[in-house]
Parts: C-alpha cells; sequence; structure tokens
C-alpha cells in the first residue's frame, strides 16, 4: 500500500523485493484527514510512524500570536514522525494543506523490521540524511537568496521530489498550495509571493494555472534558483564494506595498540 514510499526508499537506497513486501506488511491502518486538520501536534507523544499516501502537509511551528512558519512539506511517500526510533515527544506540528490520507505503522513493528533488514534500515536512514539535507537548503533559501530565487527554488524542488515517486512530469506537477502556504515556507508575505509568481510568469519561466504548475525550461528555472538536486539523497553511493578497504588504509589494531582507540 504505501508504494510511493517505497519508491522513493527503493530510488536511493534499492530494496530487495523481501524489503519491499516487508514494508507494505507494516501497514495495519490507514485514516483520513481533512483539509487544515492537524494530523500531529506538538507536544503529541507518539507510538506510530505515520506515512502520507495521498495529499499534502506540511511540518509547521507557531507562536502564541498565531504566526506560522511551515519547516517542511510533506509528499506523497514522506514519513510524517519517527517514534521510537529518535525521541517520542514530538516538537512540531502537522497538518493538512489538502485532503491527507496516512498509513499508520506500529513504531515498535518498524523497529523489528529494520532490525531483521540492513536494506530497509539503510534506506530509513538515507532517508532521514535527504530531510536533514532538505532542512539546511531551507534555511539557505530563507537567509541567502532573493524572493524569485527562493521560489524557484522551492518549485524546483517539489517537481524533483514528485517526479522521484512517480507523481510528476519532467516539466509539470499539480501544486495544491495557496500563496500563503507558499509565503510561509519562504518567509514572504502573500502580496510579496503574489508579485515574485507575476514576475516568474512574465519571465516565462512557470506558468501556474488551476493548481497545475508548469516550467516550460527547467534549466533555466535552475539557473535563476541557483538549485543543485544533490541534496535530496537520491541516489545513494556504494555500501561501505570494511573488507574492501585496501590493506594499506587499514587501521591495524594490534601494531597502533591501545593509545589510538582509547
Amino acid at each position: 500500500m504505501p508504494h510511493h514510499l517505497i519508491r522513493k526508499l527503493d530510488r536511493s537506497a534499492g530494496l530487495s523485493a523481501n524489503d519491499k513486501d516487508a514494508l507494505t506488511r507494516l501497514v495495519r491502518e490507514t485514516a483520513w484527514f481533512n483539509t487544515d486538520q492537524d494530523l500531529i501536534d506538538e507536544g503529541d507523544t507518539l507510538r506510530q510512524v505515520s506515512v502520507i499516501l495521498n495529499g499534502w502537509a506540511c511540518c509547521y511551528k507557531q507562536l502564541a500570536d498565531g504566526r506560522r512558519q511551515i519547516i517542511a512539506y510533506l509528499l506523497p511517500g514522506d514519513v510524517c514522525s519517527t517514534p521510537l526510533v529518535f525521541p517520542n515527544l514530538v516538537d512540531y506540528s502537522v497538518r493538512a494543506l489538502t485532503p491527507v490520507r496516512t498509513a499508520r505503522i506500529d513504531g515498535q513493528d518498524m523497529l523489528s523490521t529494520m532490525e531483521r533488514s540492513a536494506g530497509i534500515a539503510r534506506a530509513f536512514w538515507l532517508d532521514t540524511l535527504a530531510t536533514a539535507a532538505i532542512q539546511r537548503e531551507w534555511t539557505a533559501n530563507v537567509g541567502l537568496r532573493t524572493a524569485r530565487e527562493r521560489i524557484a527554488h522551492l518549485f524546483c524542488e517539489i517537481v524533483t521530489r514528485l517526479h522521484a515517486v512517480g507523481l510528476a512530469d519532467q516539466d509539470s506537477c499539480t501544486l495544491p498550495l495557496t500563496q500563503e502556504d507558499l509565503g510561509e515556507a519562504v518567509g514572504l508575505s502573500a502580496v510579496h509571493v503574489n508579485r515574485t509568481l507575476q514576475d516568474l510568469r512574465a519571465s516565462g519561466l512557470i506558468t501556474l494555472k488551476r493548481q497545475q504548475l508548469t516550467i516550460p525550461d527547467f534549466a533555466a528555472l535552475r539557473s535563476v534558483a541557483h538549485f543543485d538536486d544533490s541534496y535530496l539523497c537520491r541516489r545513494a553511493g556504494p555500501v561501505f564494506d570494511a573488507n574492501r578497504v585496501p590493506a594499506s588504509q587499514r587501521l591495524d589494531v594490534e601494531r597502533v595498540g591501545p593509545r589510538m582507540l582509547a
């Protein structure tokens, strides 16, 4: 059932047929959430892993006066939370931006599966690294780039992420976001977002109509955004194997003795 997640993990880490079957069997129930409904509240203690099956959601932080910062977009195949693998207490909230369906996986079942399969464990670690890399890129986006570059970069990322799970063409995808949603992700007012979208349209870099984003020339938008998709960790390097390290580079424990290892 979590085929978008399986496709994403397989693309980055490579999964065996047994691994894919094991991930499918983990899903015991699904849940539906309405637009603007919270899936997870900040401060919750979780015992389940939630995976987006359909729809879009966001992770966000909110101040007491109502101001909100979106810190991540969650697309089909993305994991909302990882209890028991990391601390249970959630320090952010998750809200549905569209109607959302999630798969729920028991945390202990997830850990047991990762212990039995090095491939699945590695795939989730790589996915966690990609999530952290996206967070760093979003921080750089807000801190370094112009408004035009911020939105262009975000659009490049979204299309690339959706394409990885089979939900986007090379130049087009559904974009069910409001201008407020965009602004809260890139640190701009809705008015500034509107002006920037008009500028990107006038430059022929995007078309955006009825929640459908089209990028006529991805290379051109990539250039404007200074977008390098390597941070998404879509393809992993070779698995480290100590037995394949040249003998000349191995640590000789007996020769070095305990001093270097203390």
